[in-house]
């Protein structure tokens, strides 16, 4: 016995609008989130711009108590807990710290790192032998289920209650994670998504490995550049994307606002042979996961409308389109339109592929798709494959929308696909 798997709630804390209606409206209108940061130029950083979310403090007291935040440094886990709250009350259900446990409820909620500002002020407290200054809360900010662990305790889950962890997959492999669970009828509702810790002690092992922007620090909103042929690295972000996955009995029982339903996906690694290795993709793996998501969905390649692609504006753009052409035997003008919302976020690490799902989900619901900015000179390499047609530089409305493909690919040599589809009515 298989479940249906529907999503019902949404939730994002994204550099370009933090909460859905400010996040739309960013993705819409093809908004930037890219900010020049003083702080990284005074580190002598050779990339000196990032997406990091504007988050008040009359904001973090909307999810979190005075007293949690007096002892809070992490800031991937604060907004891990803003976007699942939001997906949480999204989908139409409550918060009752006296309610009891919910054993139908649980969460997959991914980091690439967690808790690395803490770890720093950790060691220079321990350095000068004031262990007893730590504080209670360092274990719990610093374990790299910290995130899971916080919102497991904020709404009493009782289900499987874990942290995933594979780099740039990380969101997107939460979000399959929590699909099977919820298909193998092990769960009727999982709260799934990832996120990121932002600044200077995440970042600069990127500028260190020189695979950031560090040409368009002038220029920070112009910065991010994927599928662009002037595309001179990516741009590291940070924030969070949830989504509240349902079987679709509970959803319909519930009368619950359904986004859209989750088909199938797959997940697998590349091995590191080949032409992979521990920062770039076996291209025979990365097409083996998208042919095994779309088969596991039940449709064919023909059917997929659109690519969400992880696309990060480095040299591998071209590469991944290529993939996807070849995966799904579909080029030039029969390729599906693809774009990138890292254009608009820079990369967000660990919370990626749950900030760019969330986007996936709002277009499919409402009928749009979201522009690919900063590639006004198309990559060569990708237009040999697909038409330049198939990239929107523009807002596009369409309502005849129904599939959409989103995958990441990940240091490690890993990858992760999953299907989209639009629910009726």
């Amino acid at each position: 016995m298989n479940n249906r798997v529907v999503i019902t709630g949404l939730g994002v804390v994204a550099p370009n609008g933090v909460g859905i209606p400010a996040f739309r409206h960013a993705i819409r209108q093809g908004i930037s989130g890219i900010r020049f940061f003083k702080e990284l130029e005074d580190l002598k950083f050779s990339c000196c711009i990032g997406g990091m979310p504007e988050v008040s403090e009359e904001t973090r007291l909307k999810y979190l108590s005075p007293l949690q935040l007096r002892n809070f440094n992490s800031s991937g886990i604060l907004y891990g807990c803003m976007a699942g709250i939001d997906a949480w009350k999204d989908a139409g259900l409550s918060i009752d710290e006296n309610s009891p446990t919910d054993y139908d409820s649980g969460t997959v909620f991914g980091t690439g790192t967690s808790g690395v500002d803490k770890y720093r002020e950790s060691i220079y407290k321990v350095d000068a032998g004031q262990v007893k200054a730590l504080g209670s809360t360092t274990v719990i900010q610093i374990m790299a289920s910290g995130i899971s662990a916080y919102l497991g305790g904020i709404l009493g889950l009782g289900n499987l209650v874990t942290t995933n962890s594979s780099a740039c997959c990380t969101g997107t492999e939460a979000i399959l994670m929590g699909y099977e669970r919820i298909r193998a009828v092990r769960a009727k509702r999982m709260l799934v998504g990832g996120c990121s810790d932002h600044g200077p002690y995440v970042w600069a092992g990127f500028d260190a490995l020189r695979v950031l922007n560090y040409k368009q620090n002038d220029h920070p909103e112009q910065a991010s550049r994927p599928m662009s042929a002037t595309a001179s690295g990516f741009v590291p972000g940070s924030g969070a994307g949830a989504l509240l996955l349902e079987s679709l009995d509970s959803a319909l029982e519930r009368k619950a606002t359904i986004y859209a339903e989750i088909l199938g996906g797959a997940s697998n690694a590349g091995g590191q042979r080949g032409e992979g290795s521990m920062t770039a993709p076996n291209n025979e793996a990365v097409q083996r996961c998208i042919r095994d998501a779309v088969k596991d969905a039940g449709i064919a390649a023909a059917d997929i409308d659109l690519v969400n692609g992880h696309l990060t504006a480095t040299a591998k753009d071209a590469t991944e389109v290529r993939n996807w052409a070849e995966a799904l035997g579909r080029s030039g003008n029969d390729f599906p339109y693809i774009h990138s919302l890292k254009s608009m976020t820079g990369h967000c690490l660990g919370a990626s592929g749950a900030i760019e799902s969330v986007a996936a989900v709002l277009g499919l619901k409402e009928g749009f798709i979201f522009p690919s900015i900063n590639c006004e000179d198309i990559h060569p390499g990708i237009v040999e494959c697909i038409s330049a047609e198939k990239i929107p530089q523009k807002l596009l409305e369409n309502d005849k929308l129904q599939v959409v493909a989103k995958a990441s690919f990940g240091f490690g040599d890993i990858n992760s696909c999953i299907i989209l589809k639009k629910f009726p009515g």
